[in-house]
């Protein structure tokens, strides 16, 4: 199959039959267009957080921007929102799969958010494949048969679309204009705004998305500068588009207010993302000597920086008449253990009973049978309303309640394994092209595996790596549980019926990835570099 591409273009993959449908010459015009007017703006802002990050480790702590101090005193809220975002008290997620988009479609959510980025393998296949599933979806069309027959469907009434890109640091090295690669956000962006947009308009509710992993206003604007343009070349008003930021590095939290003004015609609100925010505390401060935080399950919603940065965002979001997403637990139903279930099902109801009682308008989910309970937590705070945004916060959050990680301890030689297993066990999964796992009954994505290799690097690396019983952690005993939990993985892998074969090169890149002296800043960038 050939392509009829834009002057200066290239697509370096495999075409499979329907591709043409999505990688037609005015969608791909549209790219080259966002990438020749955009790309090296992106450069800058990935080389500007590079530059913070050696402030960051040579000492400097992180504290509001002195020179954007007007816009948060400042008198201003966000454009209105179209009526199909005033509700959003159940949101799920999940990749661009036909069978996971039909579920979380059906599965009574007020919103789906359909994910290209971290619940994603970006193998090409994925990414066109998922393009063409949401084409059909959006129109009605999707529909999926698994391999014993069992046939998915659309209901009449379906959850509210929403599309996340990838983040800014990630490429789509498939496609080159000029000779560069394409930011992998513009390139899911521009072609699912490009064959949809107008489409969803016509239907009542969109276009809508998600966007990940910034780390300033800077990077806010960028999307927002994109969106006019975006617009402006397919005809549509702007203001047309609307999207929701994840709030999820710590950096993004001090310009909470700046990101929300810089979108502030297409803006959506926030959302808490508590996994990456995680990763990127532990990414941020990985050089400094006071900074070490406790096994993953210790780090919950109650600990001091994270229940400062959340009630932060609910008071910043309803000041600015913008609606506060709260996170997703990574807790999901469990088959054939009726007390195991009945826990996971508490701590749902207890994740989304906090953010309710908070303020938060609602949060997500990550499987359709939470829907329910998430929902109802809601509903008893918020009645018959949409949202709660006459809720009002009056603390004063300071730099120092941000920046106040604890717990440190415990470390436990459980909690360095559980990392280790559930990292090998999601890289492998990864690398194979499936990017949401569950694993040890919690759904698992890029986010969870970042926060599972980083504190094993940071265990190491740290004076304060020290196990409950005294020992240091160290590349030894880590390099030996490797190799023991290789061993586990294959055997629950094989177990349930799937190929071991990408699971001894996901130990080998985890051992890199963790035990390398110098902090390598995303998983996701060697990952990608590996796979076809």
């Amino acid at each position: 199959m050939n392509l009829d591409l834009p002057a200066g273009m290239q697509v370096n993959a495999p075409l499979q039959p329907g591709y043409e449908t999505i990688l037609t010459p005015d969608a791909l015009a549209l790219v080259a267009k966002l990438h020749r007017a955009f790309e090296g703006r992106r450069q800058e802002l990935l080389q500007a957080r590079v530059l913070r990050q050696a402030r960051i480790d040579a000492g400097e702590m992180p504290d509001f921007l002195p020179e954007t101090k007007a816009i948060r005193d400042g008198e201003w809220k966000i454009a209105p929102l179209p009526k199909a975002l005033e509700r959003r008290r159940t949101e799920i997620t999940g990749p661009v799969e036909a069978k996971m988009i039909i579920n979380a479609y059906n599965s009574g959510a007020d919103s789906y958010m359909s994910d290209f980025e971290d619940s994603n393998s970006p193998k090409w296949e994925n990414q066109i494949q998922g393009q063409i599933n949401l084409y059909k979806a959006i129109r009605r069309q999707l529909s999926f048969t698994n391999e014993a027959g069992k046939a998915y469907v659309l209901n009449d009434k379906i959850a509210t679309l929403q599309i996340r890109p990838r983040g800014w640091h990630l490429d789509e090295k498939h496609v080159t204009v000029d000779g560069q690669r394409v930011s992998g956000g513009i390139f899911d962006f521009a072609l699912v705004f490009f064959h949809n947009a107008k489409e969803q308009i016509a239907r009542g509710a969109g276009p809508f998305y998600y966007l990940p992993k910034m780390e300033s206003h800077l990077e806010a604007r960028l999307w927002n500068d994109i969106f006019i343009m975006a617009q402006e070349h397919v005809g549509l008003p702007r203001g047309t588009i609307k999207a929701t930021v994840l709030v999820e590095t710590i950096l993004a939290t001090f310009e909470m207010e700046e990101i929300l003004y810089e979108l502030r015609e297409h803006s959506a609100g926030l959302n808490a993302g508590r996994w990456d925010y995680i990763f990127s505390c532990i990414k941020k401060f990985k050089k400094n000597a006071d900074f070490c935080l406790a096994n993953r399950g210790a780090i919950t919603m109650e600990v001091p920086f994270m229940r400062s940065y959340a009630l932060q965002l609910v008071k910043i979001c309803h000041k600015r008449g913008a609606p506060a997403m709260g996170g997703m637990s990574a807790l999901i139903p469990i088959k054939n253990d009726p007390v195991a279930n009945e826990k996971a099902l508490a701590g749902i109801r207890h994740d989304k009973t906090r953010d309710a009682n908070d303020g938060f308008d609602g949060g997500w989910v990550a499987h359709p049978g939470l829907v329910a309970i998430a929902g109802e937590e809601f509903q008893k705070v918020l009645g018959d309303r949409p949202n709660q945004w006459e809720k009002q916060r009056d603390e004063v959050f300071t730099a120092a309640d941000f920046l106040n990680f604890q717990p440190s301890q415990p470390i436990t030689e459980a909690g360095v394994r559980n990392n280790i297993n559930v990292g090998i066990h999601y890289l492998g999964s990864w690398l194979a092209g499936n990017g949401c796992v569950p694993i040890h009954n919690l759904m698992e994505d890029a986010a969870t595996a970042e926060i599972s290799r980083s504190q094993v690097w940071q265990w190491v690396v740290s004076p304060k790596g020290v196990l409950d019983d005294g020992r240091k952690v160290t590349t030894e005993m880590v390099r030996g549980m490797i190799t023991e939990e290789l061993q586990k993985v294959k055997e629950t892998v094989s177990a349930q019926g799937e190929d071991t074969a990408t699971y001894y090169q996901a130990a080998v890149i985890f051992d890199k990835m963790s035990l390398t002296p110098e902090y390598p800043e995303f998983l996701t960038l060697p990952l990608y570099e590996a796979m076809d």
